[in-house]
């Protein structure tokens, strides 16, 4: 153990609730909502689609059905895109909210390549629009469009290689698939189909696609400017391959939790795609916020050298929902890396009057690369009931889940697990705590990257 450590103190804090509070057990059930009704839209579509055209045989019911749920997870992924803060408590928050905006669009891939495959034969009287030529040229071309923008959405870095799609053009091929369910909505209206058909299915497509068109139009052109606030920079600070980021408000503050994160853009300094961070301080009285950024990809890696103080920041947000106050008595903060930023702000924010015992590791290659242990320290020496400790693997070895145990004051299956860091670094210790027969009450955890 490394000597930056804050000692762990044994706090008496009498006896731990054995049971999950009925106010946590309605906001699980609130998280899982999100998904179900995503999945739900989508068999509804598929089931329409069938029912409506089974009487022309099962490969043309089948083939409506797969492209009509195309049609919807597709409209359902522009929804979410867009960072509807009225849906984040059925998701869990946004960064869940985004893994299902993924696993969507990869529904959708695969669906199209379906409804391609399926061609259609009705032999009975079809409605001609007028377009059905030129709207079956369209479907084709964004069928073969979208295929290639998802498989860069899908593969940040090329399969069987070390490079990395850079993240401009991960970025474009996001904003351009907004205009290719235009295309693909002009298809599924326009496109010649079978009269005196049931309209349900029609209704719904046509429901969806505009919601989906309308969800892009604000992502990309309302959105930007409603939402984002104008901050200077006032401060910067390195510490190794870190860089401390302090942003003062230029106008009205944004308002935020400890723990929530915010995109950021720099346009001054030619960052003009938004980029997520957690924000590594508690909302203070002048409304300036700290970021901590760690170089591990091109944007984090360039940001920091680009930008001069009294540059201009874009700041939009805040969203998460990642909470410590919805949490239990005892709690484990565990952090990987960067991952201590959420428990930064978390710290600064504990009082004396704070009567949950908490104990943090943060897990760090070599101790140089320990940030904001003032703060920590600050914290430990306001609250008695907080404690923490630095893991320096370089010189102390890997984290396991027995170190864990014998670190933490008290019981770790008593205690709520908080996790922010890499996905590696969770699994392994929650598999190793299942095995001692310590798995904590409660795991929560942010998503450590989005795509």
């Amino acid at each position: 153990m490394t000597d930056l450590a804050q000692p762990a103190k044994s706090v008496n804090v009498g006896p731990v609730r054995s049971s999950i509070s009925w106010t946590t057990a309605v906001g699980d059930v609130l998280n899982l909502s999100g998904p179900l009704l995503v999945a739900l839209m989508c068999v509804l579509a598929g089931l329409l689609g069938f029912t409506t055209y089974a009487s022309y045989g099962s490969e043309a019911a089948i083939g409506i059905a797969v492209g009509a749920a195309a049609v919807v997870a597709m409209s359902q992924t522009l929804i979410l895109a867009s960072r509807p803060r009225l849906l984040e408590p059925m998701f869990g928050g946004l960064d869940r909210m985004y893994r299902v905006h993924k696993w969507l669009g990869i529904s959708a891939m695969v669906l199209m390549i379906l409804h391609q495959q399926i061609e259609p034969d009705f032999e009975r009287a079809v409605r001609e629009t007028g377009l059905g030529e030129l709207a079956e040229e369209a479907g084709e071309f964004a069928f073969n469009a979208l295929l290639v923008l998802i498989a860069i959405s899908w593969f940040r870095r090329l399969p069987f290689t070390p490079l990395e799609i850079p993240y401009q053009l991960w970025r474009f091929s996001h904003r351009f698939m907004g205009v290719l369910f235009a295309v693909i909505v002009f298809h599924q209206f326009f496109v010649d189909m079978p009269t005196g058909v049931d309209p349900s299915l029609s209704v719904m497509l046509n429901t969806f696609g505009l919601g989906g068109v309308i969800a892009w139009v604000h992502t990309e052109f309302v959105a930007p400017r409603l939402r984002r606030r104008e901050y200077t920079v006032s401060d910067i600070s390195r510490h190794g391959d870190t860089t401390a980021l302090t942003l003062s408000p230029k106008g009205r503050a944004m308002r935020w939790r400890p723990g929530q994160f915010a995109f950021f853009r720099a346009p001054e300094a030619g960052f003009s795609e938004p980029h997520p961070f957690t924000i590594a301080s508690a909302p203070r009285s002048d409304g300036a916020l700290t970021l901590s950024i760690k170089g591990l990809g091109g944007w984090t890696r360039r940001l920091p050298d680009a930008l001069r103080t009294g540059m201009s920041m874009q700041v939009e947000g805040p969203y998460g929902r990642f909470d410590f106050h919805k949490g239990g008595a005892r709690q484990i903060w565990l952090a990987g890396g960067i991952g201590i930023t959420p428990f930064l702000a978390w710290a600064e924010s504990l009082t004396e009057a704070e009567r949950r015992d908490i104990h943090l590791v943060h897990c760090v290659r070599a101790p140089e690369e320990a940030i904001g242990l003032e703060i920590l320290q600050a914290a430990a020496a306001r609250n008695p009931r907080f404690s923490f400790q630095v893991v320096a693997t370089a010189r102390d070895g890997r984290l396991t889940a027995e170190r864990l145990i014998g670190m933490a004051p008290f019981a770790v299956r008593d205690a709520d697990l908080w996790f922010c860091g890499p996905t590696g670094l969770k699994d392994g210790i929650l598999k190793g705590l299942k095995a001692l027969d310590q798995t904590p009450r409660r795991v929560r955890f942010e998503h450590f990257e989005f795509a």
